[in-house]
């Protein structure tokens, strides 16, 4: 009887999840990549790239409704640990009901420094991004992933979805490093996650 009542409400989780998703995208469709929340398999694969031993508090950028910010706490990260930075506003608050304890913050993903306020001086173990960088003109997309890089050690990834075959930051294009990660079948539409980081020869990040 338990697992029944447990799968029911997995099951209302995920229609919340894509009703709210799919409103979203209806609201505003440059700032939400996909018609349907990132799946389950691909947030786990996300939030493997986290050290949960480093002592660092980890960034998630585009959480959407949740479903990456969930896996990212069930990796081990203490919600105090972990700093949501959200540009929707139905987005924020559906977080902040269901995460009360994380660092859940309204703001633009691109401008980090005023988005973080107190916190833009904190360094990150990691960065799970899930923004649709492909809405994006490329010179933007090299300057967000340099930016994030600045706020992790060196070597330290961040992890970011597309669902394009390439990678949507271009390498050769600054200092930081281009591999492609994993490709995901199953979700909708499939994605590839792709990891950059900037090599340990430049030292660590302010």
């Amino acid at each position: 009887m338990a697992r029944g009542a447990e799968l029911r409400k997995a099951l209302a989780e995920k229609f919340d999840d894509e009703l709210r998703f799919f409103k979203g995208w209806i609201d505003r469709p440059k700032a939400v990549g996909s018609i349907l929340p990132t799946s389950s398999i691909t947030a786990r694969q996300m939030a493997s790239v986290i050290d949960t031993g480093s002592g660092l508090p980890v960034l998630e950028l585009g959480p959407g409704t949740g479903v990456i910010t969930r896996a990212i706490l069930k990796r081990g990260v203490r919600p105090e640990d972990l700093y949501c930075v959200e540009y929707s506003e139905d987005f924020v608050r559906h977080l902040r009901r269901n995460h009360p304890r994380v660092n859940v913050i309204h703001g633009d993903a691109f401008e980090l420094d005023n988005t973080l306020g107190e916190a833009r001086s904190l360094t990150f173990d990691s960065v799970v991004s899930g923004v649709p960088l492909l809405n994006f003109p490329v010179p933007l997309r090299i300057r967000y992933i340099e930016d994030l890089l600045g706020r992790v050690p060196a070597g330290r990834p961040v992890v970011q979805l597309t669902y394009g075959p390439v990678s949507p930051v271009p390498p050769g294009k600054g200092n930081y490093t281009v591999e492609r990660f994993h490709f995901v079948l199953r979700n909708i539409p499939p994605t590839q996650l792709w990891l950059y980081r900037r090599p340990w020869s430049t030292g660590k990040a302010h």
